[in-house]
């Protein structure tokens, strides 16, 4: 079973290598690591041709240069791997996180595996504050992720036969992890690991927030996600109907 790691990368040369590091010891030597290179601004360039450079497993691409939801989506069109992980470029992976989420894979309804994360602080000091699943309220079912999304790519893993049906990412979709874990549920099931497998950085330049926006703003996007909902239901069917 072949591994491919998607992550979408952006001025992230602070963190990459250790992030890098703790993720390629637990790979396979055909497994591989796809980064979209939206933006290198801040020097990280060098260091990512070297890096690249020193393990084969890891392939750079140049990034669309359209917001996150559209780096990550090139990075996962470019993956060949049967179980694709998404992953931020600023966490660590914790030393058994592979073993268990391809342990999860094992029953064949699983399309999907979302594990928890500790939160550290810019140092990679645990910070004490709880953990991701207790912040989202982690839990499966589509009323509950429509309502309050609980799908966080970085802790997520996803089998390549969802490629179809979510591949391209629909332009009003914002969230490309709800869209991912939905497509699971539609599809299949999810598989929870309560266990905390990375390390969630905060240090000021995340591109995921804790928090929620304004009124307004959550009503306007429910809007969309419902839009987007149909979209994927539809994909699914024709899908379907191609594999008869």
């Amino acid at each position: 079973m072949k591994i491919s790691v998607a992550m979408a990368y952006y001025n992230g040369g602070a963190y990459v290598e250790e992030q890098l590091s703790s993720i390629l010891s637990q790979l396979g030597e055909d497994d591989e690591v796809i980064v979209s290179v939206d933006a290198a601004a801040d020097g990280s360039g060098e260091l990512l041709s070297r890096l690249a450079g020193e393990d084969a497993r890891i392939r750079l691409i140049e990034g669309p240069a359209k917001g996150v939801v559209k780096n990550f989506e090139n990075a996962i069109a470019h993956c060949g791997g049967d179980i694709i992980f998404l992953s931020d470029q600023d966490d660590v992976w914790k030393a058994d996180k592979v073993e268990k989420v391809l342990r999860a894979f094992q029953k064949a309804d699983v399309k999907a595996v979302l594990h928890n994360g500790e939160i550290v602080d810019a140092q990679g000091k645990q910070t004490g504050d709880p953990t991701l699943f207790e912040w989202r309220g982690s839990r499966v079912g589509l009323w509950k992720n429509f309502l309050k999304n609980s799908y966080i790519g970085c802790c997520m893993a996803f089998r390549r036969e969802l490629l179809p049906v979510i591949l391209p990412i629909p332009e009003q979709m914002y969230m490309h992890d709800y869209w991912i874990g939905t497509a699971a549920e539609l599809c299949g099931r999810v598989g929870l690991i309560k266990k905390p497998l990375i390390e969630y950085r905060r240090h000021g330049g995340n591109v995921t927030e804790l928090s929620h926006g304004s009124l307004a703003f959550m009503l306007k996007k429910r809007v969309d996600l419902l839009r987007c909902f149909f979209i994927l239901k539809d994909r699914i069917r024709r899908q379907r109907l191609r594999e008869r």
